[in-house]
């Protein structure tokens, strides 16, 4: 009985008053080997909790013990409702994934987003406007680059084949990366998207500013991953074909 919540007491008294059928507290009291006040308090805690049924007959107050049937579809159903409620709970706990989601606007905060990749344990898989975000940054490839290199973080990246994609190509070797270009009037994309760990930045270059977003979810990474590898394995075909 101390397995699904009761006290010693409350054992004793739900036990005793199943035994006994409908009888008063003196008699409950008596079997349950307790004292009657302590009987009474144990009696209505149980009541609140729906193990005891209680009715007043000529004047006299009587207990009675829930069915155990009825006890164990009670309990079933509890389970049942707590089973259907865990995705939420884990959630809240943090046992869900949930993603982490960090925003970031201008330049500068934006720089924050490239050295968190310059963190990746596994290479960084790059769909990127070569040449928008050397509009903003001018100093991209002495800074960025240069220490990515330096840490020996591989890169494959999917670009745009306009001039500065075939300039960021003819450095392939040197920059420790394999950048492989499409059509831009086909595949027209201005957005810069990096793939690492467990983590996907994105970055958003307007006329006037430029905005990202930093997103930390195993599931979201590895979804991205998947998308990524598809795409590189046709730009394989377009590069061939070109």
């Amino acid at each position: 009985m101390i397995n699904i919540g009761f006290t010693k007491k409350e054992a004793c008294v739900y036990l005793a008053a199943l035994e006994l059928g409908s009888s008063g507290a003196s008699e409950i009291a008596l079997r349950a080997k307790l004292n009657r006040v302590t009987t009474y308090d144990v009696l209505e805690k149980l009541i609140h909790k729906g193990f005891i049924n209680t009715y007043i007959q000529q004047k006299i107050r009587y207990f009675t013990a829930t069915d155990p049937d009825i006890v164990k579809t009670d309990y079933q159903q509890r389970f049942n409702g707590f089973k259907a409620t865990l995705p939420d709970l884990r959630r809240l706990h943090g046992k869900t994934a949930h993603p982490n989601v960090n925003y970031y606007e201008g330049i500068e905060a934006i720089k924050k987003v490239y050295w968190d990749t310059l963190t990746a344990q596994t290479e960084i898989l790059n769909y990127a406007d070569s040449k928008s975000i050397r509009r903003y940054w001018p100093a991209y490839d002495e800074e960025y680059v240069a220490e990515r290199v330096k840490k020996k973080i591989y890169l494959r990246g999917i670009a745009p084949n306009d001039m500065e994609g075939a300039l960021v190509v003819a450095k392939n070797r040197k920059t420790h990366r394999e950048i492989r270009l499409v059509n831009p009037g086909e595949f027209p994309f201005t957005n810069e998207i990096n793939i690492y760990d467990n983590k996907v930045s994105i970055i958003s270059f307007g006329k006037e500013d430029v905005l990202g977003m930093l997103i930390e979810s195993q599931e979201i990474a590895d979804t991205q991953r998947a998308i990524f590898m598809m795409a590189w394995m046709f730009s394989s075909k377009v590069m061939s074909r070109g």
